[in-house]
């Protein structure tokens, strides 16, 4: 449904050229959730305002359905963003207009008939939670009642698109999940394509079917959000996912270091479960088969839209050529595993 080809955009400034995309290729199937994460900086948000034309590429191609974004312009341009839908960080509600106003603003613009804008604009305010709250003002809004006044607008013309960014930001972590869920249920329900950028690995492990990890401009890793779980190529990408997996780290790390040091003939391994093996008893599997000692030092199991992801960090002492075979008992297992060398 969404490709985008070579993509890459400059912008001139006072110290030169500066390449906030460098050479993206991407694909969205239509009805996916698919998340693009990064640092700020990373040039994620530039990249997601090409995918309406609020921004142009400098070179590559964007192209939606039969369209090629990047090509459109004036009004052709202008219809085909009213199939585009974003909601943002900061909500962009207009305040001197009531939930209802907002909503049908979108419809207002549209020129749709004035009989369809009030049953189009009262059923997304159901859809979105917020019925009964169709006279407030944004002021008499919580947070996350605002982003969903945001969703029932960004619904209004009823995009082929979502494009959401860093929608859940500004959010408190219970009120974070809550959007997540709706949106889930409006890709179900509509099975309407979402992009989401974001640099939280919860977001995009909750509701996203796969992602693209974004460094410098480039993407750095792209796959399946299992997979990408479960072998984290890059070094930001493993950073991502152990903020996620583990909030404590820097706990963590120092009790990895006191372990390199108390034991240095033990080998310590970050060991990632997923489906039918993060229910299994792995461990004591290890313990009877082999004469090892083997001590738990943390570990999390973490749900994503296609099945769990166990994380677990373990401390192995025993003769090196028994260290092997445990090492390949979990391989045979479908455990991946990460000697860790060094904190």
């Amino acid at each position: 449904m969404i490709n985008l080809s070579n993509i890459t955009k400059r912008f001139d400034t006072k110290q030169g050229p500066l390449t906030a995309v460098d050479n993206v290729n991407l694909s969205i199937d239509k009805g996916e959730i698919y998340g693009i994460i990064g640092y700020s900086g990373a040039g994620k948000s530039t990249l997601v305002r090409m995918f309406n034309g609020l921004e142009k590429p400098t070179e590559g191609d964007v192209s939606l359905g039969d369209s090629i974004i990047s090509k459109l312009t004036g009004k052709d341009l202008r219809q085909k963003r009213q199939k585009i839908g974003m909601i943002f960080q900061h909500f962009n509600l207009l305040w001197s207009r009531t939930v209802l106003e907002n909503v049908l603003l979108p419809l207002e613009i549209a020129k749709v008939p004035k009989y369809e804008q009030l049953d189009k604009a009262n059923g997304l305010i159901r859809l979105v939670g917020l019925e009964g709250r169709e006279n407030a003002y944004p002021a008499q809004l919580s947070g996350g009642q605002k982003q969903r006044v945001g969703i029932a607008r960004a619904l209004a013309n009823d995009p082929e698109l979502l494009l959401c960014d860093e929608a859940t930001s500004a959010l408190d972590p219970q009120t974070t999940d809550e959007v997540l869920d709706l949106l889930l249920e409006i890709n179900k329900r509509l099975n309407l394509t979402i992009v989401i950028i974001t640099h939280e690995m919860h977001v995009v492990r909750k509701i996203c079917n796969k992602v693209a990890v974004m460094e410098n401009g480039k993407v750095v890793e792209e796959g399946n959000v299992l997979d990408v779980f479960k072998r984290p190529q890059q070094e930001i990408t493993k950073r991502f996912i152990r903020q996620d997996t583990d909030p404590e780290s820097e706990d963590t790390d120092l009790v990895l270091s006191q372990v390199f040091a108390d034991y240095p003939d033990g080998k310590l391994l970050h060991l990632t479960f997923n489906g039918e093996n993060s229910k299994q008893p792995v461990l004591s599997k290890l313990i009877r088969n082999h004469s090892i000692e083997l001590n738990v030092i943390q570990g999390s199991i973490q749900q994503t839209q296609s099945g769990s992801i166990g994380s677990l960090y373990v401390q192995v002492t025993g003769e090196q050529v028994v260290i092997r075979d445990v090492i390949h008992d979990l391989h045979d297992m479908n455990v991946e595993v990460e000697v860790i060398e060094h904190v």
